[in-house]
């Protein structure tokens, strides 16, 4: 089952959006803010961001969601029309819990890949199949996707909805966060 639950007008320091929420087959609560009119149109903007509470409301520097989810508002503020869509799978799915253990063995020199796999977690756990029902429920079949992340590329294009473009969303690697973006760009193939 898969129903708008409900929406509102959601004013940001970025720009105006409507928030909607679905009922879905999970139990998680994901949000999806759009810009202006989507439905049936080509080529929308997509930032599809999982949560990660430790850098976008805390600011954290051990990474760069935070960057990420500002930059993409922003360039949807700008834009006619657009939509991020914001899935609670907190630390690549792993869950928040299990997140901060893994920055744990991160201090004792693992890298974000090592230290999932050493808590016998996967790499990335992260689904996407509730982006493939917004999308379908918007009747949207074609996006210009806002990622460096190249998974999420093709679960897309193995799902039916055609990216027609690519727009990265980059950030100057820092003291605390370098490491981190080595890693994705060797070890998960981000586009960084």
């Amino acid at each position: 089952m898969f129903k708008m639950y409900s929406k509102a007008n959601l004013p940001t320091s970025y720009g105006d959006f409507v928030i909607y929420t679905f009922i879905n087959d999970e139990s998680k609560d994901h949000a999806v803010l759009v810009r202006g009119s989507v439905e049936g149109k080509e080529g929308i903007p997509l930032r599809i961001h999982s949560e990660c509470l430790t850098g976008d409301v805390f600011s954290s520097k051990r990474c760069d969601c935070h960057d990420q989810l500002v930059q993409s508002l922003k360039y949807l503020a700008d834009s006619e029309f657009g939509m991020l869509i914001y899935l609670r799978q907190e630390g690549r799915g792993i869950g928040l819990l299990d997140k901060i253990k893994a920055y744990s063995l991160q201090e004792q020199g693992l890298d974000t890949v090592e230290a999932n796999l050493a808590l016998g977690l996967p790499v990335d756990g992260r689904d996407y199949g509730y982006v493939v029902n917004v999308l379908n429920y918007f009747k949207i079949k074609s996006v210009k996707l806002m990622s460096n992340n190249p998974e999420k590329f093709e679960y897309l294009r193995e799902k039916g909805i055609n990216v027609i473009e690519r727009i990265p969303v980059l950030s100057a690697p820092t003291l605390h966060d370098a490491f981190y973006l080595e890693t994705k760009k060797i070890k998960l193939g981000h586009q960084i």
